[in-house]
């Protein structure tokens, strides 16, 4: 028997869905109903997403962009309000949880509206703009990093720091242990940068490492995601320099790979700085430019801050920076193990437990542990 009923509006991104997918199993092992609202992008991953029902529910991103499609997104979320109205009406949720990004508003608003318990969780060191909009209208507000740029303090009794929710395959990689490369041994590297980060690790990854000397070259072990139409000079690269790689678009077993490297080149989403701390492995990261909250940097920085990762901007990411970077642990790799225990350190294993805990306590459903931290952001 149910013991209630969450709604939960996520984008169609990873970085939004893996957290909201992460609480949906917490959810569902507690017996509460879950149902997933979404916009038209999130595709087959509705397919495997843990919930009894998936509503699309009309979106449209109002910033950026010209005038008039600045305007037709916002009657898409206008619209998107009035369906939004109309599913809660008829589910009746105990909960509506946002995991931002503007697919969040309509139901979030709608909730709210209509006075049902929200919670917003913003899974980057800044707020985004979404939850920006939400943040004064919702019943209380989780964060993944105990400090997130953009919460003013007035709303600090309301906020709470829960960790960002990892997926089960995470979980399962974070009790393999970290053992750095003997002295002379292989260095193993992981190298992706998700949809929006691929095409620079295709360029600038492998020819720093191709333009290491021959015995450097000789100790590497590379795995590094690229686009189909990098694929082919990538591991054209590497074979010319005589390096072990495996190139793929695509890798479903991530979390695994991430376990079982040495080092971590990746872009600094809010869902890979908390899979590196979970699982604890040293990385390099590369912050997405151009975003107009910054949030990557930001999520960067608090692990660079404990010495688990080294930042470089992209405008600094050439193959001479990174050449050095790796040349550096090649010859002396006892610095990875320290900074894959900082990495550790900031790792929150039990997030979505927390952030269940929360939901329920909003939902007023008994909860049958603690409940999430409150904390001042």
């Amino acid at each position: 028997m149910s013991r209630g009923t969450v709604l939960i509006a996520a984008g169609g991104t990873g970085g939004h869905l893996f957290p909201a997918e992460a609480l949906a199993t917490a959810l569902g092992r507690l017996g509460v109903s879950v149902v997933l609202a979404t916009d038209a992008r999130v595709g087959e991953i509705a397919r495997t997403f843990p919930a009894e029902r998936v509503v699309e529910i009309p979106s449209g991103t109002p910033s950026g962009g010209s005038l008039l499609g600045k305007g037709m997104a916002a009657v898409k979320l206008a619209s998107g309000v009035l369906v939004a109205l109309r599913v809660i009406r008829a589910l009746k949720p105990d909960c509506v949880v946002g995991f931002g990004g503007y697919p969040t508003v309509p139901p979030v608003f709608a909730a709210a509206t209509g006075g049902v318990p929200t919670l917003i969780h913003e899974q980057n060191g800044v707020i985004g703009r979404a939850n920006r909009f939400l943040m004064g209208r919702v019943s209380a507000i989780a964060t993944g990093f105990p400090k997130v740029k953009g919460l003013p303090e007035s709303l600090a009794r309301k906020t709470y720091h829960t960790g960002n929710p990892i997926r089960p395959a995470v979980l399962a990689a974070a009790a393999l242990p970290y053992a750095a490369p003997e002295p002379g041994g292989t260095l193993s590297i992981l190298a992706f940068g998700g949809s929006q980060g691929a095409r620079i690790m295709s360029e600038i990854v492998p020819p720093a490492l191709a333009s290491l000397p021959p015995e450097g070259r000789r100790r590497l072990s590379v795995v590094q995601q690229a686009r189909p139409e990098d694929q082919d000079r990538a591991r054209a690269l590497y074979a010319e320099a005589g390096i072990a790689a495996e190139v793929a678009p695509f890798f479903k077993d991530l979390p695994a790979r991430m376990a079982a490297a040495h080092l971590v080149i990746a872009r600094s989403g809010a869902s890979t700085v908390a899979e590196l701390a979970a699982i604890g492995r040293p990385s390099i990261l590369v912050p997405l430019p151009g975003a107009i909250d910054q949030d990557q940097a930001a999520n960067a920085r608090s692990l660079a801050e404990i010495g688990a990762a080294t930042v470089i901007m992209q405008a600094d990411f050439t193959p001479e920076r990174l050449a050095g970077e790796v040349a550096s642990r090649l010859e002396d790799p006892s610095g990875l193990t320290e900074a894959a225990r900082a990495a550790k350190s900031a790792g929150v294993l039990d997030a979505a437990e927390r952030l269940a805990s929360l939901v329920l306590t909003l939902a007023r459903i008994p909860v049958p542990e603690r409940p999430a931290q409150e904390t001042t952001s």
